[in-house]
């Protein structure tokens, strides 16, 4: 665990670009996210413009000197109003920040201010082979809520995806 001195704070259209570069590092990976090829700052500009709404907010983590090192996104899960109150969320740290506890940090800040933004339910995608982002989640309670077996295909690989959820309030 970092004890470093980063601050949760709103997105601000300044930051894509390093969204986007954390984003786009973790892709290679081919254990967190679906995109098989980097995406540009452009290509994210719509996504970010649909984070600017209270209820789905897009936060960072920056430190001392407004670096970004780590981002959680709360995303529309499916766009009727009887799941408003529902919200998917990623979690996506650099690579010079992982394994010292910005995501966990990000994900605990999450379950806690879900209620204040009218949410009552938070959901996690994760590959089935993403056994790291799996222990994190379970380890905040998050439970396994559904198993996609084989729906994506990384490099030829099928791969399976897995729901994880978690009530935040009653």
């Amino acid at each position: 665990m970092t004890s470093s001195p980063f601050y949760r704070r709103l997105a601000t259209l300044a930051d894509l670009p390093a969204i986007v570069a954390i984003y786009n590092s973790t892709i290679a990976g081919r254990m967190v996210t679906a995109d098989l090829e980097p995406v540009s700052v452009e290509s994210r500009r719509a996504w970010f413009d649909l984070h600017q709404q209270p209820s789905r907010p897009l936060w960072v983590l920056a430190d001392g000197a407004d670096a970004v090192g780590a981002w959680l996104s709360f995303d529309t899960f499916y766009p009727r109003a009887a799941y408003d109150g529902t919200a998917m969320i990623a979690v996506y740290v650099s690579e010079q920040h992982r394994r010292c506890g910005l995501g966990r940090r990000l994900l605990r800040e999450a379950v806690a201010g879900a209620p204040a933004l009218g949410l009552h339910t938070l959901l996690g995608y994760i590959f089935g082979h993403n056994e790291p982002s799996l222990r994190l989640f379970a380890a905040e309670g998050f439970v396994r809520w559904a198993h996609l077996p084989r729906v994506a295909v990384l490099d030829g690989v099928e791969r399976d995806l897995v729901i994880v959820g978690r009530r935040v309030m009653a």
